[in-house]
Formats: structure tokens, C-alpha cells, sequence
């Protein structure tokens, strides 16, 4: 069937939300989509976005029939509001940020680990299961409320963040199919979401707004993470035209970090009371501090806010002990917290790491979101200086707040040192819903032939060669980084990778080791790096794979050369191609067991 309308789908950290338009419209028209959900037991309500919980229910609740749906009945889990509100209740049941653990590389994402740290007779599930349960409902959602346009047939944008890496983006891939979306759907990057979300707001005027040789700066800070990138003004043709020039490393630093400040502090104020909280109140408070935080720092928020938790232990029983914050006391933490000023040069804070730790979300260590904005200005800066961008796009539930907003402002003016100020790129005010609608309306511009940024991949990518050579009892062996797709390599692209001959080992278990760099942008393919700084390229995961030998290849140990490919969806395939045998194996950036020959 032909698509009648497209998808817009923002898969968040904290909320997750789908936005549509009819494809066959002259103009775009994004809608939001109202979601069913469970917002106490039994009783469903319209949402304008999905919270991105999910709730294990207890045998007793499952039973009740009390988290079923008007698409599902028996249901042992809820996803949604209810289940956000069930987290303050049940913290030990309740799996929040799947998203942040979706990309955490030192944990099998496949495996049930979720809630980390749960109890043994909780059921656990994994954060691919998590991301495809929130797809799975709003998948529902649609084919409720439109019943003759299955979601399998129609156009679909699913969002990433521009950080995520193959790894990351290919479970999101895997769990977006198995939720039901077409396996044809696209991925784009958050940040150029949330400017195509201006660009539909803007129509052509923003072409008179920008101008050649500016740059924005997309400023993502949401719930779980900050999301940089610079997208700069050019000219294509005579007219102008948006290349993505820069993506920021994957910093897990938010609302969540904010949340748990608070959390701190409100727990010290206990603690004068005479009240010291166990780890499931702490966990219990974390939860209750985030809704304190929005509505404080909310347009209209009140002025204070009563803080409780659920009483435990024998001077609490079946009561709660609470504080009282105030907005601006809050608003004054979490701004000298998170966006501290600080100068052009300053740089995140680095702590000395303990030989033991425990294996949670590696949250960054400094806090400091204006230093991190530095450091990313530097390091795609030219001549040793920084760049500053001309425009920011603030985006992300954070950035409501005026407060926040406005220190970083006020910070990146700091910096300018006499060139053009930066200013705020006005226009998008629903930033809750700005990477759905912007989804939605990429989608729709695609066909129309509207405006795009370019861009290709956010990094270059390497393969590590291991040199020959004799053994050094206790020393590995050198590694060589060889460069197989370079910076901005478009989607739906592939090249040959000049390079000798490289021995291939098949038929037994081998380790693949990749690596990526977003700063090294003018290296080319069969660019060899024999030594680098560790700034420059990072280490993704490695690839656990046995290549089945050809059955017309005797030798277990061929000579090969390269080609690489960037698919359609931004994933990352490097073929092996025998150099003196037909063979070819293809080896593709992610976590799968076994790899198609």
C-alpha cells in the first residue's frame, strides 16, 4: 500500500511522543497524537506524550486486571504515566532511562538487567525490551486511532540522539521492528529534528534569518542527556542550503543528574530532622524530586513545594516525613550546578577514577554542562581557537526553564571575545514535542522536496590491524588504526577502502576491534593511523564473531581488501573481500552474534 501519512517518533529518555502528517498535503500539517494510558490502576486517560517507564507489576496486580488496555488485556506490566507515578512508590519495579542504558557499553543490553539492582523476586527485563515496550504502545496508540492506516505501511521517522553509535543506533533498530514499525522506516538525529521542528515553524523565512558562513549551535539538554551539534550556512547552487558539521560526544548528563542534586540536598534537610533515609527511600525521593523540579522551575510554578516520601521503619509506619524547597533556591542550585560560568578555555573537571565501581550509568563525572559546551567549541574550532556559533537552538525538557536558558546565553555571550554575539533562534516554544514534530515534517519535506541537512555520518570510523611481528612476553602486540568511512559519508553510499592486503581469520573466534573519532574529519578511507592521542578516537565495542570458511577456500587465514557501506538507516557495513578467492564477508558495527557471509 501506498504510506498516507508519515511518522514522526521521538523515542525519549524521560518522554516519548508521535507526531504525523498526511503525506498527500500541500502544506505540512504536523499533529500530535494523544496517547491512551494508564494513569492510575484501571483508569486510562489521553496523554500528549508517553512517559518512558515501565512498571513490573506484582502477581496480585497482574491479576486484578487492573494494567490492562483497551489493545490488551492480562497485561503484567504498564508503561506511562502510571508507571512514572509508580516509581516514586516502587523504585525496586519501576525501569527508567532505558534509553541511557540502551548505549552503555559495558553491559549486555539484551540481557534482562532492568531495574538494576532490583530484588531477586522481581522480574527484570532488558533495555531493548524496555525501548520496544514505549514503541509497542504508541504503535497501539496509532492503530486506535487510526484503524485503516497500519503503522507497517506507512512512512516512519524514528529520532536517535546524534551521539549514539552503531551499537546503539542498531538495538534501536532491532527493537523498533520487533515493536512493529516498517523495517524500512528512517533514523535522523534528535538535534536535526528539533531544527527541522524551527524550519516548519519558520517557513522560508528563515532564510532570511540566517545567513552564509553562520553557524548553529543545537543545544539538546533533555532528560537524560546532552545532545551538541553545529550545523553551519552554506550555499548550494545559489541558494541556501544547511550541512551538520559537528556531533558532540554521548554525555550522560540532565534532568536525571538535576533530579538527583535536589535529591541531595532534600535528603540532608531530612537528615536535620532527625530522619535518615534507606536506599529505597533515597531511590523513592529521587523520583519525587524530579516532579518537584518541573513544576518549580515551570512558567507558573508555585513558589514552594512540600517534598514527602513513603514512611519506613518503626518511627514511620504508614506515614511520610516531608521538607518544603522553595523555586528560587532550587532554580540557583541547579543553575550554578549545571551551567556554571566559566571561561573559553576551562575544561571538564576530571576526578581520579576508584579501582572498583559499581557497574550503573556512567554519568559524567563533571556536572558542568557549560564546560562540556567548551570543550566541544574547542575541539572543532580551527587554528587552536574555538568556534562560536552565531545561533543557538535551545531543545529539550530542561531548557523550559527561562533560568537555564538564559545562563547559557549569558555564558556563550561571555566567550564571543568581540565577534558576533550569539543569539537564540526564536520560534519553537513546545520543546516537550519539537523532535516528534520535527521528525514529521522531515518526513513530509523528504518527498516534497523541501529543505535538508546534510550531513552523513556524525564520525570516521577505523578498524584496528594488529601488526606483525615478534612476540614480547607480557606486550601486545602494535595496533593500527585504518580509516574504512570517513566523516559526513553519506546514507546509502559505499566506497572501496584503499589499503595492502590484510589477513582475514575464519573458522574460529576472533575479536573485532573498532573505533570511531568525531574531530578527525579530513582523514579518508585507507588512511593509516599508527599511533593517536586518546582524545582524538574512541574505542566502541568490540565484535565477537566466527567467519564461516568458504567452501571453495582451503586456508583459514586470507588475504583481503575493504569496502564499506552506509545503509540507508546510518548503520555501518564493512565488507571483506578476498583478494585472491571469491570469498566475501561482511562484518556490520554492531552486537550481533553471528555475522552473514
Amino acid at each position: 500500500m501506498t504510506a498516507r501519512y508519515v511518522l514522526g517518533i521521538d523515542l525519549g529518555t524521560t518522554n516519548s511522543v508521535l507526531s504525523y502528517a498526511a503525506l498527500d498535503a500541500d502544506a505540512a500539517e504536523v499533529k500530535l497524537l494523544e496517547i491512551p494510558q494508564l494513569v492510575t490502576a484501571s483508569t486510562t486517560e489521553l496523554r500528549s506524550a508517553l512517559p518512558s517507564f515501565t512498571y513490573l507489576a506484582t502477581e496480585q496486580e497482574a491479576s486484578d486486571g487492573g494494567l490492562d488496555l483497551p489493545w490488551s488485556e492480562s497485561r503484567r506490566f504498564a508503561v506511562g504515566e502510571y508507571a512514572r507515578n509508580r516509581s516514586a512508590e516502587a523504585p525496586d519495579r519501576t525501569v527508567g532511562a532505558a534509553k541511557s542504558w540502551l548505549c552503555h557499553q559495558r553491559v549486555d543490553r539484551r540481557q534482562p538487567i532492568l531495574p538494576w539492582n532490583a530484588p531477586n523476586d522481581v522480574g527484570r527485563i532488558s533495555p531493548v525490551e524496555a525501548s520496544q515496550h514505549y514503541l509497542e504502545h504508541l504503535v497501539a496508540a496509532w492503530q486506535q486511532a487510526f484503524p485503516d492506516a497500519a503503522v507497517a505501511d506507512q512512512q516512519v521517522v524514528l529520532t536517535v540522539p546524534a551521539s549514539f553509535d552503531p551499537v546503539a543506533r542498531e538495538l534501536t533498530r532491532e527493537a523498533a521492528i520487533a515493536a512493529g514499525l516498517p523495517r524500512d522506516f528512517l533514523l535522523l538525529e534528535e538535534p536535526q529534528a528539533a531544527l527541522y521542528a524551527w524550519l516548519a515553524t519558520t517557513g522560508e523565512r528563515w532564510r532570511k534569518m540566517l545567513k552564509v558562513g553562520e553557524t548553529v549551535l543545537v543545544c539538546d539538554i533533555g532528560g537524560g542527556t546532552t545532545d551538541l551539534t553545529l550545523v553551519r550556512v552554506t550555499e548550494e547552487s545559489g541558494t541556501l542550503a544547511l550541512e551538520r558539521v559537528a556531533v558532540g560526544n554521548h554525555l550522560l548528563v540532565g534532568g536525571d543528574n538535576m533530579d538527583l542534586t535536589l535529591a541531595h540536598v532534600v535528603a540532608t534537610e531530612f537528615e536535620k530532622k532527625g530522619v535518615k533515609l534507606n536506599p529505597w527511600q533515597s531511590v523513592s525521593l529521587w523520583h519525587s524530586c524530579r516532579a518537584a523540579k518541573e513544576s518549580l522551575l515551570s512558567v507558573d510554578g508555585p513558589e514552594k513545594q512540600s517534598i514527602s516520601v513513603l514512611g519506613r521503619g518503626s518511627k514511620l509506619i504508614g506515614g511520610t516525613v516531608s521538607v518544603e524547597v522553595d523555586r528560587a533556591s532550587v532554580s540557583n542550585l541547579l543553575v550554578d550546578g549545571f551551567l556554571p560560568r566559566c571561561s573559553a578555555a576551562d575544561r571538564p573537571q576530571k576526578q581520579r577514577a576508584s579501582g572498583f565501581q559499581e557497574i550503573g550509568l556512567p554519568f559524567e563525572s563533571d556536572p558542568g554542562i557549560t564546560r562540556h559546551l567548551a570543550a566541544f567549541l574547542a575541539a572543532h574550532g580551527t587554528d587552536g581557537g574555538s568556534i562560536f556559533p552565531t545561533h543557538v537552538l535551545f531543545n529539550g525538557g530542561v531548557l523550559k526553564a527561562e533560568a537555564l536558558r538564559s545562563r547559557l546565553l549569558d555564558v556563550m555571550r561571555q566567550w564571543c571575545e568581540g565577534e558576533r554575539e550569539t543569539d537564540p533562534l526564536e520560534g519553537v516554544h513546545d520543546l516537550d514535542h519539537a523532535v516528534s514534530r520535527g521528525a514529521a515534517y522531515y518526513g513530509w519535506a523528504k518527498g516534497k522536496g523541501g529543505v535538508r541537512i546534510r550531513g552523513g555520518v556524525a564520525r570516521s570510523y577505523y578498524i584496528g590491524i594488529e601488526t606483525a611481528g615478534l612476540a614480547i612476553p607480557g606486550a601486545p602486540r602494535p595496533l593500527r588504526a585504518l580509516c574504512v568511512v570517513p566523516f559526513g559519508m553519506e546514507e546509502g553510499t559505499q566506497c572501496d577502502v584503499p589499503s595492502g592486503q590484510v589477513g582475514l581469520v575464519l573458522g574460529e573466534p576472533v575479536q573485532f576491534r573498532f573505533f570511531s573519532s568525531a574531530t578527525r574529519k579530513d582523514d579518508h578511507p585507507g588512511d593509516i593511523l599508527s599511533s593517536w592521542d586518546e582524545s582524538e578516537l574512541t574505542e566502541t565495542v568490540p565484535l565477537e564473531a566466527t567467519l564461516p570458511a568458504d567452501a571453495d577456500v582451503e586456508d583459514t587465514y586470507v588475504p583481503v581488501t575493504f569496502e564499506s557501506r552506509v545503509t540507508e538507516l546510518g548503520m555501518l557495513e564493512l565488507w571483506c573481500v578476498g583478494a585472491n578467492t571469491p570469498g566475501r564477508w561482511k562484518l556490520e558495527f554492531s552486537v550481533r552474534e553471528e555475522t552473514e557471509s
